[in-house]
């Protein structure tokens, strides 16, 4: 049985992505994004960024290759994975990058957007509401 290994990042990508093949012919693309949290320390906004590497297969590297740049923002939904390796003394290494399943070409995000993140604005949000039988819902 599987355990459960989902993941879902925003952010915006810190260089052009760059696609390979392997020695079979399968795309791979690789980018990296950044992610930024904002939160409140001592009556001061803080930024937090953590720089994550992406990776997407077969027609999806192709779609991204395609759709995105650098500065682009981008939402990514896929799994994790651990590469390990032993480096050229020896060494254990690794390290762990996303395996994009899905992935958004979203609009690039601008200061006053992460600003407002950050004090709690947010954009509004809509929804569609249904009606099912009698009741309400709001999906």
């Amino acid at each position: 049985m599987n355990s459960i290994n989902s993941v879902i990042v925003e952010g915006n990508l810190v260089r052009d992505p760059v696609v390979s093949e392997t020695p079979k012919g399968t795309k791979v693309c690789n980018f990296t994004i950044a992610s930024n949290r904002f939160y409140k320390q001592d009556d001061e906004y803080q930024k937090e960024v953590s720089f994550l590497d992406v990776e997407a297969w077969a027609k999806l590297a192709l779609v991204c290759d395609n759709g995105l740049n650098k500065g682009k923002g981008t939402r990514v939904v896929g799994r994790l994975k651990q590469d390990r390796w032993d480096d050229h003394d020896g060494n254990p290494r690794s390290r762990i990058k996303v395996v994009a399943e899905h992935v958004d070409f979203k609009p690039n995000f601008n200061k006053e957007a992460q600003k407002g993140e950050a004090e709690g604005s947010a954009a509004e949000v809509y929804s569609d509401k249904i009606e099912v039988g009698s009741s309400e819902s709001v999906i």
